[in-house]
């Protein structure tokens, strides 16, 4: 662990932990004058995360693969990237109907770090190492280190530890690949099969990562979990077709769906929903194909979920 003048130092190198020329004179500023200056900032940030859509790719394809063979993603961060992950993990089974264990947020310093501060939590490289253990993780799953600086002790221990259990890794950092790929990070980089780096710059407010780091995170979390769940049947057309019923406005959302889908009203489109047991898809297909139920679930399972494939009665083909 990094500790003292060495750390000091290491920080000192950071693109994250530079002076942003735009913002020098920021407290002498109007608000108006400061939300300006950080709308110009924001603007820069799609961006960088555009310049990784390679490397985000390789990282969905390698979901997608985990997903259809029983694996996880599990995502590791401290602080603003560890909620950043507890978030998205949280927001694919209402979205997506995912089992809540097949993508999971672990964050330093636990459940309560989601609203706390949990100052020195991520500090050793052994918490995060444990934390990995303790979800056994294996040659199926994806672990996904989240740090802004790449240094965080507690997420390389986490993706350090998961790479010697045999999991797939992927890190999604806003400091520059050639910073990750330096001889100071070489033990992390060996531990890493996918290394997402969207070079934001320097903060308004040097150092502050909850910012411009923290909407690259995002968008790039996004970018993988939708994608993913687009690539396993989650979608059609647009529209999400796999989500829960578990509140009144996720029910009335789903009558929504099948009646922009189908173009049937509201009253029929609440009467297949229900014969469907609340299942969009099953409905969507017994609507756009003209058959039974019953009919439906095997045109469902030949092509593998996929909707679009369903209505047509043919098996799904990835492109």
């Amino acid at each position: 662990m990094t500790r003292g003048k060495d750390l000091f130092e290491q920080l000192e190198k950071l693109t994250t932990e530079q002076r942003n020329s735009a913002s020098m004179d920021i407290d002498g500023k109007t608000v108006a004058e400061i939300l300006a200056i950080m709308s110009a900032e924001d603007e820069k940030v799609p961006a960088a995360v555009k310049t990784q859509i390679p490397y985000i790719a390789k990282a969905v394809e390698s979901v997608v693969r985990a997903f259809k063979e029983g694996g996880r993603l599990l995502y590791v961060g401290a602080g603003t990237s560890g909620r950043l992950g507890v978030l998205d993990a949280v927001e694919c089974p209402p979205t997506y109907g995912t089992d809540p264990e097949m993508v999971q947020g672990m964050i330093a310093g636990g459940e309560k770090a989601m609203f706390k501060a949990q100052e020195g939590a991520e500090d050793k490289e052994e918490f995060g190492a444990n934390d990995i253990d303790k979800k056994k993780v294996g040659k199926k799953d994806i672990v996904c280190g989240i740090a802004a600086s790449i240094r965080t002790p507690y997420v390389i221990g986490a993706v350090k530890r998961a790479k010697q259990r045999g999991a797939t890794t992927i890190y999604v950092t806003t400091n520059p690949r050639s910073k990750f790929q330096s001889p100071e990070f070489a033990e992390l980089a060996s531990a890493v099969d996918m290394a997402i780096c969207s070079e934001v710059g320097p903060e308004i407010v040097m150092g502050s990562t909850r910012m411009k780091s923290g909407t690259a995170q995002k968008l790039v979390l996004n970018m993988i979990t939708t994608a993913a769940m687009i690539r396993l049947g989650k979608v059609y057309e647009n529209m999400m077709i796999d989500l829960q019923m578990t509140n009144q406005k996720l029910k009335e959302r789903a009558k929504r769906v099948v009646m922009t889908i189908t173009g049937v009203p509201y009253d029929e489109a609440a009467k297949y929903l229900e014969e469907a047991e609340g299942h969009v898809k099953t409905a969507l297909v017994m609507i756009k194909s003209g058959v039974s139920k019953a009919e439906a679930h095997v045109r469902l399972k030949k092509a593998d979920g996929f909707v679009r494939a369903a209505i047509e009665g043919r098996e799904y083909k990835i492109s």
